[in-house]
Parts: C-alpha cells; structure tokens; sequence
C-alpha cells in the first residue's frame, strides 16, 4: 500500500504541475497575475507565521539576500506564465525541465567545484531535446519556448542561491521574504514598465480573483509549507527525483482540462519523455557514483 507520506508527496507533485492550468484558467495577462500570486502567498505565510507564533526577525544583510531572491522568484513565475500565454502550457513545463542543466552549470560555478561527467552528457541530451520542441513546435509559439528557456534559468539560478542561505532561517521565513521580495520587484516592474498592468490589477474580475485565491493559498504558501515538512520524512533526494515528474503531471492535466489546444505532435512527447527520463536518471546516477 501506499503510505501516507508518499501520498502527500505524489500530491504536492500533483500541486506544482497544476500551477501550470491557472495561465489558462486566469484570463489576465501574466504580469498582474503574478503580482496576485505572490500577494495572496505572501499574506497567507504571514497568517501562518503569525498562528504558529513564528517570528520574521532577520538581520539586515539576510534579509535584502531574501528580497533579492524573491525578486528572482518573482520574474521566474512571470516568464513561467507569459510562455504559456505565448505558446501553451505543454511547451512551458517542457521547457522548465531545462532547469536541471541550468543548475549543472551554475552549481559548479557558486559552489567552485568541476563539472562532471554526466553533467555534461546531461546537458547535451537535454540540450538536444529542446532543440527538437523548438523545431518541432508552430513558428507562433517559438517566443515562448525562448521565454520558457529563461523561465527554467531563472528556476536554476534561484534554487542554487536558496541552498547557500544559512540553515538557520526557517523555510516559511524564507518564503514570507521572498514573497515579499517578489512583490517589490514586480511592483516597480509594473509602474516603471508596463503601467497597464495595473488596471488590470484594479479591476480583476471575481472569476479571476477567485482563481487566484486558490494559487497563492494553496498551490503556493501550501506546497511550500508542505514541502518542507515533507523534507523531515523524506531526503531531498527523493524529493527532487519526485519534482522532475512535475512536467508530466502538468501536460497531462493541460491535455485533459483544455483538449486540442494543448495536443502536440508525437516528437514533442518523445523529447519531453527523453528529457525528463534523462534528468532522472542523470540524479540516480549522481547519487551512486559521485557521493
């Protein structure tokens, strides 16, 4: 039977691939959709914080380090949802897969260590997989495998910047900051770049406000939460072999909420399949040989 624990895991998987449906079930663009989610995040972490009589006490060095993290995190869902509006939501969970040749570049780089041998098998595989979706996608949807691509840099580059925090900030400390983070710097991204998103953000819909609600509560401030308790159960390890089948949770659920305007041709399957057993496989053998 299944256990409790790989239940909440296979779950919260389930979660983070689903993040991917609301850039279609949102009708707003994907800048004031964002700004909400990091809100709505941001407010129900402080409320939890606040229950558990947690305290946001950091100093001021770790604390401009959470903001500018966060502001990463911030731009990361913006790209993650102006790919899907470009294209759909297929090509960028596909793309975001590229995630994991981004951190064997970037690791080696904060952490002075060499790259090694099935790194760079890694990145070639993927690297040519992602050649294929380009190649194999409608020349429309081209913008947003490219914004896909910085998408998935930008989830590589945060994720190496949060594992060097010092282990004495508490995960929902961490993810208050950043939310917050992630707000400051969309905010000015709004005001001094794209002003119209805050009509948008003025009149949102109920529709829209409701759906958005649901993302920041519980598909982001719960999954993070979550994913942090699990963490006491289960090895990171296991966790990230788990997040790499984030891509298929979400192409299937897209392929099933929004039929046709999700299918993609056999090739973009085969190379989205490849790329992720790759991933895998690449973490299996990490864990055997290079300990």
């Amino acid at each position: 039977m299944i256990s409790n624990v790989q239940f909440r895991l296979q779950f919260l998987v389930l979660l983070w691939g689903f993040t991917g449906v609301f850039g279609k079930l949102v009708t707003m663009n994907a800048l004031p959709m964002v700004w909400y989610r990091v809100l709505i995040a941001a407010i129900a972490v402080f409320v939890y914080m606040k229950f558990k009589k947690s305290d946001f006490q950091v100093s001021k060095k770790e604390l401009l380090t959470l903001l500018g993290i966060g502001g990463i995190v911030g731009i990361h869902w913006f790209t993650f949802y102006l790919s899907i509006k470009l294209s759909n939501i297929s090509i960028a969970l596909s793309t975001l897969s590229m995630g994991a040749l981004f951190s064997a570049v970037l690791e080696p780089i904060f952490f002075r260590r060499r790259i090694n041998l099935l790194e760079i098998i890694l990145a070639i595989i993927v690297s040519a997989c992602v050649a294929v979706i380009f190649n194999a996608s409608p020349d429309d949807y081209k913008l947003g495998i490219i914004i896909g691509i910085l998408c998935s840099f930008l989830s590589a580059l945060f994720a190496v910047l949060n594992s060097r925090l010092p282990k004495s900030i508490k995960p929902t400390k961490v993810t208050f900051f950043e939310m917050v983070g992630g707000l400051i710097t969309l905010s000015l991204i709004m005001v001094l770049l794209q002003p119209d998103a805050i009509t948008e953000v003025i009149n949102v819909s109920w529709s829209n406000l409701g759906w958005l609600i649901l993302l920041g509560v519980i598909f982001t401030a719960f999954a993070q939460i979550e994913s942090v308790a699990l963490l006491k159960h289960v090895s990171a390890f296991t966790m990230m072999l788990n997040v790499n089948l984030e891509p298929v949770y979400g192409i299937f659920l897209a392929s099933l909420i929004f039929g046709d305007s999700e299918l993609m041709t056999p090739v973009f399957y085969i190379a989205t399949g490849v790329m992720v057993l790759s991933i895998v496989m690449n973490g299996i053998l990490k864990a055997k040989f290079f300990k």
